[in-house]
């Protein structure tokens, strides 16, 4: 094998090692199980029938209720059900749902109109459907009182709603994908960066570098160990990913998969160069330390790095946020969390994604020199700038 293709041997290792590690299969079971048991609970919660029970005085409000439960049925949320108990007072009504016994209370007005009565909050199913149906079925009486058909009464009353902007309800979804990616980065970046230290330090200790760099430019080495790494988190992620879409399709969310589908695209993207870029500085941080107690000051400051990442990642908006999106290793969970919220045009990630690819270069060959420049280094631990300091032998 040509010795530029070396970085093949260690890499074949890096993974093999890897697969092997209890740690590393334990904790991706477990962030598995997590991921499906939450889209389990999400999908049990959205699947149980919703019972409103509604305190009434006549029938004519039980026809009412009646007509909310048709319409929620007919736009599709056919787990709302309302149940009346008929009081003989309004008293007794409001009585009733202090007590507990009637979730809301709905009540007649002296200009025959309704009124809804609850405890200390709103019942969201009472307060979507039943003014629904108050309105339909006035307009029902009207329209018999008028001589005219419903369709001529409603005629000109309805209102498209166009939106120039993204919408709540996006910037939402876009929040909650945003925590995933910024989770899913996070967790990669920590645990296989440490993973990449130590082993950096474990072939420092045993002397194994000495007979490595002897038989393989270290340079074939620093490659070998973050294609190795970067394979596997791309794949443990992928899994990830393939198991929240099953459960999203399982759940019937599949609304939610095509809205996200683009966001999911750059977001492999932009994981596989800010983690390129982690991992070649994290086996820096474990070349410039001689033993496992000098890791933990070596890598204080990427772990920091990786904690504002992903804090800015999930916390950021607006001006702040579309600024992040540019700089590198920030626009990893940045850029994809804006695609999906809506705000980000179709050239954005894009730029984005030159950018980061050029600084990580630059990086990359950085991290190179200094990994290069402190590996052999074993007779005390080393600062950045010390190695900085350094010259090639």
């Amino acid at each position: 094998m040509k010795t530029n293709q070396l970085w093949r041997i260690v890499a074949a290792r890096e993974m093999s090692v890897k697969l092997k590690d209890r740690n590393f299969i334990v904790s991706t079971v477990v962030v598995l199980a997590l991921i499906l048991g939450t889209l389990a609970v999400q999908g049990y919660l959205a699947s149980r029938p919703q019972t409103t029970n509604v305190a009434v005085l006549s029938s004519s409000a039980t026809t009412v209720t009646q007509q909310a439960e048709k319409a929620a049925h007919e736009a599709g949320s056919d787990k709302v059900t309302f149940k009346t108990s008929t009081y003989a007072d309004q008293a007794a009504a409001e009585r009733a749902v202090t007590d507990g016994k009637a979730d809301v209370a709905l009540l007649p007005t002296s200009d025959g109109g309704w009124r809804l009565v609850g405890k200390s909050s709103k019942d969201s199913a009472a307060q979507t459907w039943i003014p629904q149906a108050v309105q339909q079925d006035a307009l029902q009486r009207n329209a018999a009182a008028a001589g005219v058909s419903l369709d001529q009464l409603a005629k000109g009353s309805t209102v498209r709603y166009d939106l120039l902007q993204s919408g709540d309800d996006q910037q939402s979804t876009g929040k909650i994908i945003g925590l995933v990616f910024g989770f899913l980065f996070y967790i990669a970046a920590l645990l296989f960066g440490m993973s990449i230290a130590s082993s950096v330090i474990e072939e420092k200790q045993n002397r194994i570098v000495e007979i490595l760099a002897s038989a393989i430019p270290l340079r074939q080495l620093l490659i070998g160990k973050v294609v190795g790494n970067t394979v596997l988190a791309l794949a443990q992620v992928a899994i990830f990913a393939l198991a929240g879409i099953i459960g999203l399709v399982a759940t019937g969310r599949r609304d939610l998969l095509s809205q996200v589908s683009s966001g999911i695209f750059w977001f492999v993207l932009f994981f596989v160069v800010g983690f390129v870029t982690f991992a070649a500085v994290w086996a820096v941080a474990g070349a410039l330390a001689t033993r496992n107690e000098d890791l933990q000051s070596t890598s204080t400051p990427l772990t920091m790095l990786v904690v504002i990442v992903f804090i800015v990642g999930i916390t950021g908006k607006g001006l702040f946020l579309t600024i992040a999106s540019y700089v590198p290793l920030f626009s990893t969970i940045a850029m994809p969390v804006r695609v999906v919220s809506g705000d980000a045009a179709w050239w954005e990630p894009v730029v984005a994604l030159l950018i980061g690819l050029a600084a990580a270069y630059y990086i990359v060959r950085i991290a190179e020199r200094l990994y290069r420049r402190s590996l052999l280094q074993t007779g005390h631990r080393l600062s950045y700038r010390e190695a900085l300091a350094l010259t090639d032998d």
